[in-house]
């Protein structure tokens, strides 16, 4: 590893610190190495209408921030929003070499801020731990790239595939730890969907209860929930799916889980809308022939038609195994 990837690799640790406050402003760690080489700052986009991460560094830097290089994951930006232009704050400050992992696809950005900055004669390099850092902005990314918000669908099933059984109980497939990383991923998320028909099976209050945890995303139905659904209050949607993720878009929703039921994972991954699935793996078998199938809904006539993804995690925890699958 690199000097520049292993500064960049300690901007990652920042930025992750924060993926959780900043949406829908992006996760976005800094760092400021003096012309010895000694790290004097480091900085994380604060939550909206606070300082980002550039700043931030530089701040606490003060004049050792003259001369320096900055290493930051994402490009800085350029236009007025909450703050002011963080390009700005860099030219004054008088930093001799920025180094940024990958730009930033907003329209009010993309490559205008590196462009400002060469202009300033600071040295720019662009692309340092580009690929591992696209991963950590994923939703962010995508967000920015097509307006919506970047979906992960969430299954828990046995071996063969059941989510329930043929009496139509569902708790519990899996262990207590994989549902415990479940809430880490409606933490990671902004908004929740699921079906009317898992609100009346299972009665689901899709609350957050992760150790640091205060955040609670937003709880949408598909369709109606009883009076006396856990859930209530909670957004009831009815309609096109795309528009649903267009408005939540439009709203700052930046990564959405699906948490089902089967017609509704189903749905979603038919309609081409699902960026990642994550699939909880029980060491439990029910058999074909009786219960409710994870994607009971999906139909696939013949095998051009088969949906392939990429693997890009596996992992056990407690006694099941997580995959998580690119669709």
């Amino acid at each position: 590893m690199t000097v520049d990837e292993r500064r960049m690799s300690e901007a990652r640790d920042v930025a992750r610190s924060v993926r959780r406050l900043t949406p829908p402003n992006p996760w976005v760690g800094a760092v400021i190495v003096d012309e010895s080489g000694e790290v004097v700052a480091r900085g994380a986009t604060a939550a909206p209408g606070g300082p980002h991460a550039e700043v931030t560094a530089i701040n606490l830097a003060g004049e050792r921030a003259r001369g320096a290089t900055l290493y930051v994951t994402l490009e800085p930006c350029c236009h007025v929003g909450r703050t002011g232009p963080c390009v700005d704050v860099i030219i004054r400050a008088g930093l001799a070499r920025v180094v940024v992992a990958v730009r930033d696809p907003d329209d009010r950005v993309a490559g205008r801020g590196l462009e400002q900055l060469r202009a300033a004669g600071i040295d720019v390099v662009e692309g340092v731990l580009a690929a591992e850092v696209e991963k950590d902005l994923a939703p962010y990314l995508h967000h920015r790239r097509t307006g919506r918000p970047y979906v992960v669908a969430k299954v828990a099933a046995t071996l063969d595939g059941r989510v329930a059984m043929g009496d139509g109980s569902s708790k519990w497939i899996t262990s207590e730890a994989a549902r415990a990383d479940g809430h880490e991923l409606r933490a990671d998320s902004q908004a929740i969907i699921v079906g009317a028909g898992t609100v009346r099976a299972d009665n689901p209050a899709l609350t957050v209860r992760t150790p640091d945890g205060v955040y609670e995303p937003r709880r949408i139905v598909l369709g109606h929930a009883p009076e006396d659904a856990a859930v209530r209050p909670c957004e009831e949607r009815t309609g096109d799916l795309a528009t649903l993720l267009d408005d939540l878009g439009r709203d700052g929703v930046v990564q959405v889980l699906v948490e089902g039921g089967p017609t509704t994972v189903s749905s979603f991954l038919e309609q081409g809308l699902t960026q990642r699935v994550v699939w909880y793996l029980a060491p439990a078998v029910a058999g074909s022939q009786v219960g409710l199938g994870a994607l009971c809904a999906l139909a696939t006539p013949t095998m051009a038609q088969l949906r392939r993804g990429r693997i890009v995690g596996v992992r056990q925890i407690g006694e099941d195994v997580r995959v998580d699958l690119e669709v």
